[in-house]
């Protein structure tokens, strides 16, 4: 299913694809992302995430620091 892992920009409201491909690596539980599904990341560090539940425990993370 996963053939090629893709590099992005994350923005705001949206990501530009700076090398083609169909996936992308969670940065928090390592699981892959097909582009097709990828709604959350952080701009600041430029890091997707699964879901909402990784990207929740990523902020947490943040905060702590």
């Amino acid at each position: 299913m996963f053939k090629k892992l893709a590099k992005l920009k994350y923005l705001p409201n949206n990501f530009e694809i700076l090398e083609n491909g169909d996936h992308v690596i969670c940065g928090v539980s390592r699981k892959k992302i097909s582009l097709n599904d990828l709604n959350y990341w952080n701009v600041d560090l430029q890091e997707p995430y699964y879901s909402y539940k990784e990207a929740h425990l990523k902020n947490e993370e943040i905060k702590k620091k």
